[in-house]
C-alpha cells in the first residue's frame, strides 16, 4: 500500500482515484477545485481531501493529476499551492492529463528541481474505461521511475506501456487521437451513405464489423449514431482541444496531417450546430443537417 494523492476529479479522475483506493488498496487523498466533488468522492470511497494541491500531495509517494489542459496542469503543479510545494523528495508525479509534450518536459524539469520524478501518462478508453478500470495508459519517462509507478497505475488500467522518454506518452496519445478522428469520420460517412442507399444499417454493420472495416467505434457507437444520439463518452470540445495539440505538434515536427486538419474543421461545424458536449461520433450530425 502506498500513500497517493489524486488531483482532479472529473468524469475520468473521479473513478480512477476510486480504483486506486478500492482496487489498489492505497491511502488516497484527493483534491478538486470544486470542493463538493472532493467531498462526494470521500463519501463514496473513504480517504481524505486536501484544501490545496500542495496539501493533498504532502507526504504522498505518488501524486496523480488529471485535469483539462496545459494551463490547468501548470496551475495545480507549479506555484505556492501547487503539488510541487507539497511533494517530498523521491515522490513521483504521474500526469494522466491529455496535454502537450512541451508541458510534460516542463514538469519533468520542475520535478527534478524538487528531487522528485515525473511520468506523463495520458489515457485512452473514455469514461467507461475509467469507470471499469480498463484504461490504456501511454507513459513517457525513465525505466526506473516507470517500474516504480506501474504497479500503482495498474489499479485503473488494462494496458500500461512505456513509450520512451518524457513526452513520449503525450506523443503516443496524439497518434491515438489522429487514428480516432479518421475512423469516426469514415464510420459517419458510411452510415450516412447506407441510409441514403436505403440499407438496414444494423444488418450491414453486423456483417462488416466482422471484417476489415471493424473497429471499436463501429462496435460501440453505430447504434447511437444511427439513432442520432450523441450523449455518450468523449465530448467534441475536448476532442478539438486534443486535435489542436496534435496540429501544433505537427507544425513543430514537420509532419503533414491533412485528414486530421479536415476532421478538426468538421468538429468545428458540429460545435456550430450546438454540439459542444456531444460525443465524438456526432460527426454524422453535420452530414445529416
Amino acid at each position: 500500500m502506498a500513500k497517493v494523492a489524486f488531483i482532479g476529479l472529473g468524469v475520468m479522475g473521479f473513478p480512477m482515484a476510486g480504483h486506486l483506493k478500492t482496487k489498489g488498496g492505497h491511502e488516497v487523498t484527493v483534491y478538486n477545485r470544486t470542493v463538493a466533488k472532493a467531498e462526494s468522492w470521500v463519501q463514496k470511497f473513504g480517504g481524505t481531501h486536501g484544501t490545496t494541491p500542495a496539501e493533498a500531495a504532502r507526504d504522498a509517494d505518488f501524486v496523480f493529476t488529471c485535469v483539462g489542459n496545459d494551463d490547468d496542469l501548470r496551475s495545480v503543479t507549479i506555484g505556492a499551492d501547487g503539488v510541487f510545494a507539497g511533494m517530498k523528495p523521491g515522490a513521483i508525479l504521474i500526469d494522466n492529463t491529455t496535454a502537450s509534450a512541451e508541458v510534460a518536459r516542463e514538469l519533468d524539469a520542475a520535478a527534478r528541481e524538487k528531487s522528485c520524478a515525473f511520468i506523463d501518462a495520458p489515457v485512452s478508453g473514455g469514461q467507461a474505461g475509467a469507470e471499469n478500470g480498463v484504461l490504456t495508459v501511454m507513459c513517457g519517462g525513465d525505466e526506473e521511475t516507470f517500474a516504480k509507478a506501474r504497479p500503482v497505475i495498474d489499479a485503473y488500467a488494462r494496458m500500461v506501456g512505456l513509450m520512451g522518454p518524457v513526452g513520449s506518452g503525450q506523443l503516443t496519445k496524439m497518434m491515438n487521437q489522429i487514428c480516432i478522428a479518421g475512423v469516426v469520420q469514415g464510420l459517419a460517412e458510411a452510415i450516412h451513405f447506407g441510409k441514403k442507399a436505403g440499407l438496414d444499417i444494423e444488418k450491414v454493420v453486423d456483417v462488416i464489423s466482422k471484417g476489415a472495416a471493424g473497429s471499436w467505434q463501429m462496435e460501440n457507437r453505430h447504434k447511437t449514431m444511427n439513432e442520432g444520439r450523441y450523449e455518450f463518452g468523449f465530448a467534441v470540445d475536448w476532442m478539438r482541444k486534443d486535435l489542436d495539440i496534435v496540429l501544433t505538434e505537427a507544425k513543430r515536427n514537420g509532419s503533414t496531417l491533412p485528414l486530421t486538419a479536415l476532421v478538426d474543421q468538421f468538429y468545428a461545424e458540429v460545435q456550430k450546430l450546438g454540439g459542444h458536449r456531444w460525443d465524438t461520433s456526432s460527426l454524422l450530425a453535420r452530414l445529416e443537417k
